[in-house]
């Protein structure tokens, strides 16, 4: 399991030949194993674009399940991969956009979510320290029935959320 996700910084664009500092917007994508995993690394890949081309080049012959956000340019992995890469969604990202939509119109089912999902974050602190496998089932037995739950209640309510 990778986490991946990319965030701006800054740089000094060589070749201008001036004192004149022209910045650009360059990524950094952080793929990180996960907590459970044996393998403890970070790896960082810097690219001056936002482009998906770059995810790919770097994860091209790794295979897994790949924990990201929404954006766009990871979904070309995916579907390139022929099944070997499976995208896993962020619980902290979908959090953040329910949490924007409740403090931008007090949505109540927006709220309702957030407690459904602080819920799960409970249940899974309770498995912090497991090995691997221990984590696994516990996350079976324990988180599954609650995600379920989530999305059937989520599918229930969509259409009352408003975009």
């Amino acid at each position: 399991m990778v986490h991946a996700d990319e965030t701006p910084v800054q740089m000094l664009q060589p070749g201008k030949g001036k004192t004149h500092r022209a910045y650009l917007w360059a990524y950094v994508w952080a793929h990180a194993a996960g907590a459970h995993e044996n393998i403890k690394a970070v790896a960082c890949d810097f690219c001056e674009s936002r482009a998906g081309a770059n995810a790919k080049a770097f994860l091209d012959k790794w295979r897994g399940s790949l924990v990201v956000d929404d954006f766009s340019g990871y979904k070309q992995l995916m579907g390139d991969a022929a099944g070997q890469i499976t995208e896993v969604g962020c619980w902290a990202h979908a959090r953040r956009k329910l949490r924007d939509l409740h403090l931008a119109s007090q949505s109540q089912i927006a709220e309702q979510a957030i407690q459904q999902i602080a819920h799960i974050y409970a249940v899974e602190r309770q498995f912090k320290g497991l090995g691997s496998q221990e984590h696994l089932r516990m996350r079976q037995e324990k988180s599954q029935p609650l995600v379920q739950t989530l999305n059937e209640w989520l599918m229930l309510n969509r259409q009352k959320v408003m975009a």
